[in-house]
């Protein structure tokens, strides 16, 4: 099939560019206390819902691939689908399917691991243990559990990531003690050693992405290869004695662990003829802790002498750059991404970012591939993020982006860009209202800075989100007990057209399952384009020539 792009007969797009605003983590909640895109002062957005070019998508469960309903979106699957213009089944989709047919212990890697335990290597899971569902799910790690315990697999270590991000910011407890139950019980049914070797809060051991600060990569390594880190009996001891010392504290954030032995040595470390699982499907969060495993040259952390273990991820996490080498079940093909298009037709375009969300704008949005797909034609811009809490400084770098795109735009080398404002996003999973309320309305301004410069250049805004999160902090139960909310909500999104030289050409279209995929055909037909017949229906209908 062809890439080449057919023109609209009653659209030709505007004499400037196209941009695309993604407000990451902005979604359409509750008109009350608990929302803090509700509660911010936002002007230009309560201007821009007013549109007739407005509408709410669907942002979360099998509109962008995943299970069901129940399963809240991420920036993840959300790019992909924006930027291919249909869904892929996704992560947690490909793993249950491929452990309910068993498809992930009759490979090669999952053979591997079994030679592994045969020949006296330890068994180590690694992972982040909640059932979010969006990294990662408790359930996935225990069908693997009950497997090696079915073979027999004499020692089995689990290296436990606590989450408070994804679910609850302290309910560690209501994951690491099942956990633990069931790795005792099969240890005494069966004679087996299995238990939790190390752990640590998702935020400062071991889960870093885009290269944002190695010191956590480190921590992480530390605790889980070498044994080093604060010790404890037991996980659930470690992360009783961490609440105690600081009433505050919430899981994504606690300190790495180790647990000990009666003579206080590590239960779990990492050695010679040892097999490592590292069972998040998500990859951005995955792919530095596989690099230091999977490399033997690698220069970011001193990590020692590297240990002669097998390593496998859950998935393969960046395809173009084979992190990691061995993986247990297949990603997600996603071919036929709009910047192929785009660039089959030669037109040029950019994408921003901080490094925060850098990646989604780029390799999401290109079905999970690394680089250019035409360097000629296309200029990525990262700006580096703040290495603090985003709650101490809930502006980040939309100043910055929004700078950059600016000055883009005005050279007029570009007919397309796109840029991703994260402050919804990660000051939401803070769960600092007031931060959150500040994030909402940074966003607010710049986008309205941005609108300013496309109606001095002639062009049109498209601005949007991909899954919510500020628009809901917190939740009330019936006895009206507030209990704080770091995850992204299972709200729709909005999507508006900015276009101040419309003049009817086009309409929002009647769909009655309207979602993030739908996105791509929209941009193409706002360029002049007729969507690829692959792709979900565009969400506006061009009038009849000469009925505008």
């Amino acid at each position: 099939m062809s890439l080449k792009l057919n023109q609209l007969k009653s659209f030709h797009g505007r004499k400037g560019p196209l941009l695309l605003i993604i407000m990451d983590g902005v979604g359409i909640g509750k008109a009350d206390e608990t929302n803090a895109v509700y509660r911010a002062d936002t002007p230009n957005l309560d201007r821009l819902f007013k549109s007739d070019l407005y509408t709410q998508l669907k942002a979360h469960g099998t509109a962008v691939g995943l299970p069901s309903d129940d399963d809240m979106g991420n920036s993840e699957v959300g790019h992909n689908a924006i930027g291919a213009g249909r869904v892929f089944d996704q992560g947690a989709r490909l793993v249950n399917a491929a452990l309910k047919t068993g498809r992930i212990f009759q490979s090669g890697v999952w053979d591997n691991i079994v030679k592994c335990s045969q020949n006296g290597g330890t068994i180590h899971f690694i992972g982040l243990l909640s059932d979010g569902n969006v990294h990662s799910h408790i359930e996935q790690l225990f069908i693997m559990i009950d497997k090696c315990a079915e073979l027999n697999f004499n020692r089995v270590r689990v290296h436990a990531l606590l989450d408070g991000r994804d679910v609850g910011e302290r309910t560690a407890l209501n994951y690491l003690i099942p956990t633990e139950e069931k790795l005792k019980k099969i240890s005494a049914e069966k004679g087996l050693d299995y238990a939790i070797a190390s752990g640590g809060g998702r935020m400062k051991v071991t889960m870093d992405r885009y290269n944002s600060d190695w010191n956590i990569v480190k921590r992480g390594w530390d605790a889980h290869v070498l044994g080093e880190g604060r010790k404890f009996p037991s996980a659930s001891d470690a992360v009783k004695t961490f609440y105690e010392e600081d009433q505050k504290a919430t899981d994504q954030y606690l300190p790495a662990f180790v647990i000990t032995d009666d003579s206080r040595m590590p239960i779990g470390t990492i050695h010679d003829g040892d097999a490592v699982i590292f069972f998040n499907f998500r990859g951005d969060r995955a792919i530095e802790i596989s690099r230091t495993f999977s490399e033997k040259e690698f220069s970011e952390f001193d990590r020692g002498p590297l240990p002669d273990i097998f390593y496998a991820g859950m998935m393969q996490y960046d395809g173009d750059a084979h992190i990691p080498p061995h993986f247990l079940v297949q990603p997600p093909a996603i071919d036929r991404v709009i910047s192929e298009y785009l660039c089959a037709e030669k037109v040029k375009t950019f994408a921003v970012s901080e490094t925060q969300k850098f990646g989604h704008v780029t390799y999401f949005w290109n079905g999970n591939r690394s680089g250019y797909i035409d360097e000629s034609l296309e200029k990525y811009v990262e700006i580096p993020s703040d290495r603090i809490e985003f709650d101490r400084a809930p502006q980040m770098k939309a100043k910055e982006i929004t700078d950059t795109v600016i000055d883009l735009l005005k050279k007029g080398d570009y007919r397309f860009g796109r840029l991703n404002f994260p402050n919804g996003d990660m000051v939401g999973h803070t769960g600092m209202m007031d931060a959150a309320i500040i994030a909402v309305e940074t966003v607010d301004k710049y986008v309205g800075d941005l609108l300013d410069v496309i109606k001095e250049i002639g062009g049109i805004a498209v601005i949007r989100a991909d899954h919510g999160n500020a628009d809901e902090m917190f939740t009330i139960d019936k006895k009206g007990v507030k209990s704080v909310k770091t995850a992204h909500s299972l709200n729709p999104v909005p999507f508006i057209i900015y276009d101040p030289l419309y003049q009817g050409e086009y309409h929002m279209a009647e769909i009655k399952e309207k979602g993030l995929s739908n996105i791509a055909a929209t941009l193409l037909n706002l360029l002049g384009y007729e969507k690829p017949q692959e792709y979900d229906p565009s969400l506006i209908e061009m009038a009849p020539v000469g009925k505008s």
